[in-house]
């Protein structure tokens, strides 16, 4: 679905990205892990079309979008839910569902504004609160229901636990092993490197914008070494 070849990112004269390569397969979950300033947030803002690729390919399904903006890039069918959530506070919970809302390739709508609101009750109870009258938790429901409304084929989930309770951190859990078993794919990126690891099929771990690990993510969590090497953990 997505393959990503021999990326090459800077930003000024620091050479970020390195020669990354990445493969996403149709229905599967695939994590990205490294620490702090490793170049998670910048390989996906790179395939998004945030930042530019100095080098390297980026394809969809077999087409070349390498340079693709965000726009075009999400009308391919992926859904973005950046670190920080992203939503517009200045408009109500109804009206950020709805004007994400839009048929996915091929004209699916499986995710209509009744499921989005059957995933997240707390968000059918705030529909006519403003996005900056929510709770971190709530804004970060709302971030992944107004990504979801697009009907993706793949959803890129960068951070979408971060700074959150417990409480709330497991109904996100929960809701991406939902979204999984739809058939969407899923790229995540999260601190919990455990978490990830028991949510996805395969993972790769990032080192100063190299890859230098990956594999099926239960024989990853079956290394302990490796981790503590690359995550500190």
């Amino acid at each position: 679905m997505l393959q990503i070849e021999s990326l090459n990112t800077y930003y000024g004269d620091s050479h970020i990205l390195q020669g990354v390569d990445l493969h996403i397969a149709p229905g599967s979950a695939i994590g990205l892990l490294g620490r702090n300033g490793m170049g998670k947030t910048t390989l996906i803002r790179s395939l998004m079309g945030y930042v530019p690729a100095a080098s390297g390919k980026v394809s969809w399904q077999g087409r070349d979008v390498t340079g693709f903006t965000p726009e075009r890039m999400a009308r391919l069918g992926i859904g973005y839910v950046p670190e920080g959530r992203g939503i517009f506070p200045n408009l109500s919970v109804r009206e950020n569902l709805t004007m994400s809302a839009r048929r996915g390739p091929g004209g699916r709508n499986d995710w209509t504004f009744e499921r989005v609101l059957d995933t997240f009750p707390r968000l059918a109870e705030r529909l006519e609160h403003g996005g900056q009258q929510l709770s971190g938790g709530e804004q970060q429901m709302l971030s992944i229901g107004r990504a979801l409304m697009t009907n993706p084929e793949l959803m890129i989930l960068d951070e979408a636990t971060e700074g959150l309770a417990p409480l709330i951190v497991a109904e996100i859990w929960r809701v991406i092993a939902q979204i999984g078993k739809t058939g969407i794919s899923t790229l995540i990126v999260d601190r919990n490197y455990h978490a990830v690891l028991s949510h996805t099929d395969t993972a790769v771990v990032l080192e100063k914008g190299l890859v230098v690990a990956g594999g099926e993510s239960g024989e990853l969590l079956g290394q302990p070494e490796l981790l503590a090497r690359y995550l500190g953990v």
